[in-house]
């Protein structure tokens, strides 16, 4: 950590005045807010072994692909990703700007709270589609982020297949949906587009955590964010039609974007998908917190339903789900 420190700060900083807070809230990294030299950084060390209770290890590498993720999303969306200020390839780690929570709320806690903003909503949409369409078909991208074995090992198969083994009536549908995910590449995928990843800054949302970036599949993203807006409405049914309104709001911002194939195709594979992680938020190795188990019963029923249940729009799924 002292190496990145030095390269922001410089080799003149009093060192013995570094302060360096440990954050919650991760399972996959070390987070750090560091203060020294009259700043504040946030620091980065991807682990090796995440913090759950199944046996998750995956390569610490990902640091370096989030990393790049964060350089070419700049290029894109400036306004939308945090600075990032240094690099340390050898401790796995690096240093972005720190955004004062205070100043960016996160937005999963913003959705628990009920605080339903539709154009915060069409932002998300917006600014994932416009990554998204910048890097569709650019071969140099799609070089550097070959990282298929990474996005096995923490999407897929602990998402998708892990659930599979525990639904073994969709097993086979749950692998073949991993499998086309695997061989459709046509964009830069964040592969972690969650609310709880989404700050939203005075100027609209700012993406961190891209530790999952991957060249694939860019209906990924789209029905990964989605799914948690249904599940949020699972969590706070008070609020579930607000949740749909947010559901509509993003799907259609995000069309706009879409310039790099016909919508009706990544449409079909978002709500093939959809019904798939909202089971692999349920039974996967990574399974939401905040649901009760009467309600995981239910979100688990109606993923099981839905998983073979034909539907080809996202809107058939979200009025599927409003007459649950």
């Amino acid at each position: 950590m002292l190496g990145l420190v030095r390269d922001i700060i410089g080799v003149s900083a009093n060192f013995d005045q570094i302060c360096a807070q440990p954050l919650s809230g991760g399972v996959s990294s070390d987070i750090y807010r560091v203060d020294v030299g009259g700043r504040t950084l946030c620091v980065k060390r991807a682990l090796p072994k995440l913090k759950v209770a199944a046996d998750w290890h995956v390569p610490v590498g990902r640091n370096a692909h989030e990393a790049a993720w964060l350089k070419i999303a700049a290029t894109v969306v400036p306004e939308a990703v945090p600075a990032l200020l240094a690099t340390d390839p050898g401790e796995q780690a690096f240093a972005m700007e720190w955004l004062e929570p205070t100043r960016y709320p996160v937005w999963k806690s913003q959705l628990r709270d009920g605080v339903l903003d539709v154009a915060t909503a069409a932002a998300v949409g917006d600014v994932i589609g416009r990554i998204h369409s910048a890097t569709a078909g650019n071969a140099d991208v799609s070089t550097g982020f070959d990282t298929d074995a990474l996005f096995h090992a923490i999407r897929l198969e602990p998402y998708l297949m892990a659930a599979g083994l525990v639904n073994p009536e969709v097993a086979d549908r749950m692998t073949a949906l991993a499998e086309r995910t695997a061989r459709t590449r046509l964009a830069l995928v964040h592969g972690d587009f969650s609310p709880k990843n989404l700050l939203i800054g005075p100027v609209g949302p700012v993406i961190v955590d891209a530790e999952c970036a991957w060249y694939g599949d860019p209906a990924f993203d789209l029905a990964f964010v989605l799914n948690h807006l249904l599940l949020k409405g699972a969590w706070q049914p008070q609020w579930r039609s607000g949740y749909l309104e947010l559901f509509a709001t993003l799907v259609d911002a995000y069309r706009e974007r879409v310039d790099w194939e016909p919508w009706r195709q990544l449409e079909q594979r978002a709500a093939t998908l959809l019904p798939a992680l909202l089971l692999a938020r349920i039974d996967g190795k990574s399974p939401v917190e905040y649901l009760s188990e009467a309600t995981a019963r239910a979100v688990r029923d109606f993923a099981r339903r839905e998983i073979f249940g034909g539907a080809e729009t996202l809107r058939e799924i979200a009025l599927r789900w409003e007459a649950e």
